[in-house]
């Protein structure tokens, strides 16, 4: 029984989605992956957002957030078992972001270093209109 137990626990430990994280490069945002930037309206104002990303904000500005509200938006830009990456100011919120999706189905990419790394690689966003 102890045996069953553990091959169980083993096979539902893998049951999650694939996460990686990766650092952030130009290379990478122009590699064709669908990104979901998930910085607040003013971010997106304030240094522009990556070309083709997808802006949907998680946490609001005083680090309150709605996950239901957010999956229904997400689930009409991605598809669980498709590899899509998340963006936000410098990493941070992406880590939670990205392990909490993970813990629930899907395949996602935490873009270490975020936007500010970015653009102090050279990268040039797009502005943001709402």
């Amino acid at each position: 029984m102890k045996k069953l137990f553990l091959a169980f626990f083993f096979l539902a430990t893998f049951a999650f989605a694939e996460l990686r994280h990766v650092e952030v490069s130009e290379d990478f945002v122009k590699s064709g992956i669908k990104i979901i930037d998930i910085r607040t309206a003013p971010e997106w104002k304030e240094t522009g957002i990556v070309e083709n990303s997808i802006p949907i904000t998680f946490f609001d500005a005083q680090g309150h957030y709605n996950a239901d509200a957010f999956l229904e938006q997400l689930n009409k830009h991605v598809k669980k078992d498709i590899e899509f990456a998340l963006i936000c100011r410098t990493g941070n919120r992406t880590v939670a972001v990205s392990d909490f999706l993970s813990k629930n189905g899907y395949k996602v990419v935490n873009l270490k270093g975020g936007i500010v790394k970015l653009l102090k690689q050279g990268y040039v966003p797009e502005k943001y209109q709402p």
